[in-house]
């Protein structure tokens, strides 16, 4: 018997989004929170805020106030996959993937500049994800995880990269 397809969580973007952080699907955890990025050791959250040291990012349990600030900062998060089987947390487990609707993000994003990978599963589709947004040479970058499963890079490195994709989206 085949498990049941999964539902991924709801973009979190506005029409301010200059930077959409593209992950692949939310962990076990982040889908039982129904929070981007809930495992407490990722270092999503961690790196965002050590990008603003001057704007507190709110604590693991004011969501709401931490979407705001995702926001505030010209941020937006989604993930490639709407849907999948997977048993785990693991990117190398999901099976029978559907793809979001990326041609509607767009219209819902004018101002968005880059888009930012997190992490080589989510890459995959970048041209599939430039095909949708209609614009053959939108800037797509791969970033290294920022999954706890993602040991090879130390915080630093990967605070490093994520920099430099925040820099060229103009938003530091």
């Amino acid at each position: 018997m085949r498990p049941r397809p999964l539902q991924g969580l709801p973009p979190l973007v506005s029409v301010a989004t200059r930077l959409l952080i593209l992950g692949s699907f939310p962990s076990v955890a982040s889908l039982q929170s129904q929070q981007y990025y809930a495992h407490p050791q990722n270092h999503f959250w961690k790196i965002l805020q050590a990008l603003w040291p001057a704007h507190p990012l709110p604590g693991r349990e004011q969501y709401a106030e931490r979407c705001a600030w995702v926001l505030a900062h010209g941020l937006g998060i989604w993930d490639v996959y709407a849907s999948c089987e997977r048993e785990g947390s693991l990117d190398s487990a999901i099976r029978n993937p559907e793809v979001n609707d990326f041609a509607a993000l767009r219209r819902r994003c004018p101002q968005l500049r880059l888009i930012v990978h997190n992490g080589g599963e989510s890459f995959r589709h970048a041209k599939s994800v430039r095909s949708a947004l209609g614009v053959e040479d939108f800037p797509l970058v791969k970033l290294p995880s920022t999954s706890p499963a993602n040991a090879s890079w130390s915080f630093e490195r990967k605070l490093s990269a994520w920099r430099e994709a925040v820099v060229q989206a103009g938003l530091l």
